[in-house]
């Protein structure tokens, strides 16, 4: 049995938004059991709160969008995929805008931070999404799968560039793994791409600074690569924030083949979807309804409404 966890301490973070290139101020606070992860506007009247759910995705275009109403919190997914990489089960998470700061493009800047500020248990056990039968999920030349087995991620790339073209990265989904391995990894786009974006408005506060940029045969970036796969491994940290929107760990092999924000969303969709694919685990012990708000029709027998 391993009990939630929270922050021990609030942690703020300062930067610059990714799209409108505004600054961005984020403080995350320690949140009480079963409450979830959560995001909170508090720029708007009246205050917006919205639950880091998969039926709270506003858009998965360039990055995924939680919104509700007027409020959007826009590149959701670094932050999420630390958070559950290193085990926090609740957390509010109050923005002064509409962004998460990009910070440097990966999500080492946020696991080294929550990881300083410390973590607290609290006195209830974790529930899982337990994958029991293979799902797989294609449209086109993408497709995703969840198989039976210990918590794993497997992702394969293939962009007609030198410095990327096939790439295939698996790791075990654990914190020292999360840290070491996928945390790191930066964000990346092409230059072409991004002197499009930034003229129709979009990735305003991008920079060799929060991401990897590549010309036609190289990288900008003075430092280079951290790792010959990086490419890769911030895919499989992509699909770490995306998966987190089921707002508990899933307990399975993951496999995704040239994934993207919109279609780890529909996968999920999909699976959610597929009575006996997976079972909710709860500790028999504790008795209580799990936190959950999700819009779609749940797989399993006699689930709360």
């Amino acid at each position: 049995m391993v009990w939630q966890k929270t922050l021990a301490r609030p942690v703020t973070f300062t930067g610059i938004g990714l799209h409108q290139g505004r600054p961005a101020t984020m403080t995350i606070f320690p949140a009480a059991v079963d409450t979830g992860i959560s995001f909170v506007r508090e720029d708007l009247t009246p205050r917006c709160q919205v639950s880091a759910l998969y039926d709270k995705v506003r858009d998965t275009s360039r990055a995924t969008t939680l919104g509700d109403g007027s409020a959007v919190f826009s590149t959701v997914e670094h932050l999420l995929a630390a958070l559950r990489g290193i085990g926090v089960d609740n957390a509010l998470i109050q923005l002064e805008g509409p962004e998460v700061p990009i910070m440097d493009g990966s999500a080492a800047p946020f696991t080294e931070l929550l990881l300083e500020a410390g973590l607290r248990p609290l006195a209830a056990p974790r529930a899982y999404i337990v994958v029991q039968r293979s799902f797989e999920y294609r449209e086109g030349d993408q497709w995703m799968r969840v198989t039976p087995g210990q918590p794993r991620i497997s992702y394969t790339i293939d962009f007609p560039h030198p410095l990327i073209r096939r790439q295939r990265y698996s790791v075990t989904l654990d914190t020292v793994s999360f840290r070491r391995e996928i945390a790191p990894a930066r964000t990346f786009g092409f230059l072409k791409e991004v002197e499009y974006l930034k003229s129709q408005g979009l990735a305003l506060g991008g920079s060799l600074e929060n991401a990897l940029v590549l010309s036609d045969d190289g990288v900008l970036n003075p430092g280079g690569l951290r790792f010959p796969e990086e490419f890769v491994r911030h895919k499989i940290l992509d699909a770490m924030g995306d998966l987190a929107l089921l707002g508990m760990p899933l307990l399975g092999r993951v496999e995704v083949g040239r994934g993207s924000h919109d279609f780890h969303l529909k996968f999920i969709r999909q699976l959610m979807c597929r009575k006996g694919a997976w079972r909710l685990w709860v500790p028999p012990t504790y008795n209580r309804e799990p936190r959950r708000s999700w819009s779609f029709t749940p797989a399993w027998e006699g689930a709360p409404a």
